[in-house]
């Protein structure tokens, strides 16, 4: 298929073993580089709250004098309220930073994005929740992952949930400037999180390539993206320092498939499961993907044996306690996600999927057992 999209991407990517301890002399070109500012302007560095207390990591961090941390809770995902609250708070105390770093998982990176948009912006971040209604470019902003899956760093979109729906802020300027990727910083992530969010990039391949809008483009990123996660989830041991390198790799990969393509049916399933239950988004991938062998078939059964492989529990029988209205909520949510289905089924995919057919696969997560083998 022909697909016009004249996408940016990432400016400068660094990449290795060590490369995070290279980030202070990265940063210090454009500590001037906000409109405006003076030599020296500040930094803020938004750092995932698991790292809170740890003293050995964040001493790693490249801060000056003036530079701000501030701990970013994943408890939940990322809200436009969150996003908004962030963006008085520092405007009012400190005025505009000469740029924003996101250091930790794919909420982490998307709050920065989304931040980085909305310092320049004004109004609420509920109103650019879309394609390309971000009216003014934000201020540089870098992505440091410390786990791997989500493709964040490279995606042109920082996924929020608003009051209304959860979707992203999309344009050109969402584009981190700079991302900096060390396997090392990923080593120490718990098992199952490790698989839930390394399951992201592999389902977001497999979307990509099995829908209608993709492309010879698409289609070699999900290729490599897929090859590297069965290598990293079914032949290699975690032990294996490649596991890391090849894990990283992917998710850069599995999240550049998606520049020539879109996420299809368990992304919206999720988005469902997200907006209304608040489940984080990995592991609500990895939730509605157990039940859709019926439009992915092989790959499910791959990731079932991925699953059991690596001795990882994805809880099932969750929705026995969901009412009806609960499930047409989520429904609602997965139906007005046009572009999925679009991709997933084509420009006629309303004679195939109505909300009755969504409320049946959320129905089919009453299931009892363990998908772990």
């Amino acid at each position: 298929m022909n697909l016009f999209r004249n996408f940016k991407s990432v400016t400068k990517t660094c990449y290795g073993r060590g490369s995070f301890g290279k980030f202070g002399e990265i940063l210090e070109p454009h500590r001037n580089a906000a409109p405006g500012q003076a030599r020296g302007g500040f930094m803020v560095f938004l750092v995932d709250h698991y790292f809170q207390g740890n003293e050995a990591f964040l001493s790693r961090i490249p801060k000056q004098a003036g530079d701000e941390i501030i701990f970013c809770s994943t408890a939940k995902e990322p809200t436009t309220e969150q996003i908004d609250g962030l963006r008085d708070d520092i405007l009012a105390r400190r005025g505009l930073p000469a740029g924003l770093v996101g250091i930790g998982g794919g909420n982490v990176m998307d709050v920065a994005k989304a931040l980085s948009l909305m310092l320049t912006n004004e109004g609420s971040s509920v109103q650019y929740q879309g394609l390309n209604l971000i009216k003014k470019p934000g201020i540089y902003h870098c992505g440091v992952p410390t786990i791997s899956g989500t493709g964040a760093e490279v995606s042109m979109t920082a996924v929020l949930t608003g009051p209304v729906k959860k979707l992203g802020l999309k344009c050109d300027w969402t584009v981190f400037d700079q991302i900096v990727l060390d396997p090392d910083l990923i080593a120490s992530v718990p098992n199952d999180q490790w698989f839930y969010t390394g399951m992201d990039t592999y389902i977001h391949s497999v979307e990509a390539i099995t829908g209608t809008k993709k492309n010879t483009f698409a289609e070699a990123y999900s290729e490599k993206s897929l090859e590297m996660c069965r290598e990293v989830y079914l032949r290699m041991d975690r032990s294996n320092s490649k596991s890391d390198e090849f894990l990283m790799v992917a998710s850069y990969m599995g999240g550049l498939s998606l520049t020539y393509s879109e996420v299809g049916v368990c992304h919206a399933l999720s988005y469902g499961l997200g907006k209304v239950l608040e489940m984080h988004h990995c592991f609500a991938n990895c939730v509605a993907f157990n039940q859709l062998e019926d439009v992915y078939g092989d790959y499910v059964q791959e990731f079932k044996g991925m699953v059991k492989h690596n001795k990882v529990n994805i809880p099932q029988g969750l929705a026995k306690d969901w009412s009806e209205e609960t499930i047409s909520a989520m429904a609602e949510v997965a139906y007005n996600l046009p572009h999925m289905w679009d991709h997933a089924f084509g420009p006629d995919w309303q004679q195939v999927l109505d909300r009755e057919r969504i409320k049946g696969w959320y129905r089919r997560m009453r299931s009892t057992g363990s998908a772990n083998g």
